[in-house]
């Protein structure tokens, strides 16, 4: 009984998946909270041009957007809990459905993109566009890796490569992905909505 209580203890003690991920996630949230605070004193440094540049971004978009990366978010969830019941196909299904979600906001944002470039706007347009585009651009490769790190794992998975025992990939795929969303959850309003 001591032991099983010992032993849960343990396995809650660290945080999910492998250790070098988080490594990996420290070091690129204090890349996006570098960029974030240097967007703010931009920002507070210009208020009417990034008011007025801030009124020509598709908010649906990034309302969308944001939906979708928490939707995705939340079936890497369901595939975590999945491996953890020795569910491998079902884990593999659920990462597929995130894999797919992180694709429309890819072609949702690809669609956003091309807007903005056909109206002749740049990252020399003005200072609010070179943080738009820039932090945009940057997210945006970062769905990229999200996603195949995340069809390496469904494959693994597909194949029967995780159990319930041993699911440190999956924890670790689901981490980074949150990672992912984190950051689209505080970059969506600070470009797109708070003036």
């Amino acid at each position: 009984m001591i032991n099983n209580s010992i032993n849960r203890h343990e396995i809650h003690a660290t945080p999910p998946g492998d250790l070098a991920i988080w490594i990996f996630i420290f070091a690129e949230l204090l890349a996006f909270g570098v960029f974030f605070v240097l967007y703010a004193f931009a920002r507070a440094h210009n208020v009417e041009l990034f008011n007025e540049s801030q009124q020509h971004l598709n908010r649906l978009s990034g309302a969308i957007n944001t939906l979708v990366l928490i939707t995705s978010s939340y079936f890497m969830v369901r595939a975590v809990a999945a491996i953890k019941r020795d569910q491998s196909n079902s884990c593999a299904r659920w990462i597929a459905a995130a894999i797919g979600l992180g694709g429309v906001f890819l072609f949702v944002k690809v669609g956003e993109f091309s807007e903005k470039f056909a109206a002749g706007i740049s990252l020399s347009t003005n200072t609010f566009y070179m943080f738009y585009l820039s932090l945009t651009i940057f997210h945006f490769m970062h769905v990229i890796l999200g996603m195949i790190i995340l069809a390496a794992v469904m494959l693994k998975a597909w194949r029967g490569g995780y159990s319930a025992q041993n699911h440190i990939g999956v924890e670790t795929g689901a981490s980074y992905w949150h990672m992912v969303d984190l950051v689209w959850i505080i970059l969506f309003p600070l470009v797109y909505v708070i003036r």
